[in-house]
């Protein structure tokens, strides 16, 4: 008999201190989660584009060719230069409302 009562308080313990673990993990990673979802959500608001993954993607292709433009532009390539910086222009501009 007694040693029912001690596995048991010991499930109970290991039960207690994992279910801790656990609700800490997920607090931890939902206030993370929320503080992405607010700058993106802010970020999308600012710029006056949707939130959405294809826009965010789009926001990404269309940084990265104005910053290819520019240092085009920066290493003297002009024609190159002056292409992607149009590009990516364009790119931004479909986002933006």
């Amino acid at each position: 008999m007694a040693t029912e009562g001690i596995f048991d308080w010991l499930g109970q313990m290991l039960g207690k201190a994992i279910r801790f673990i656990v609700e800490l993990l997920s607090g931890l990673l939902g206030s993370i989660w929320r503080a992405m979802d607010d700058f993106l959500h802010g970020l999308a608001r600012a710029m006056g584009m949707n939130v959405s993954i294809f826009s965010f993607v789009l926001l990404i292709v269309g940084l990265m060719l104005l910053y290819s433009g520019v240092r085009a532009l920066f290493r003297r390539a002009f024609v190159g230069g002056l292409i992607l910086t149009l590009l990516g222009l364009i790119v931004m501009s479909w986002l933006i409302h």
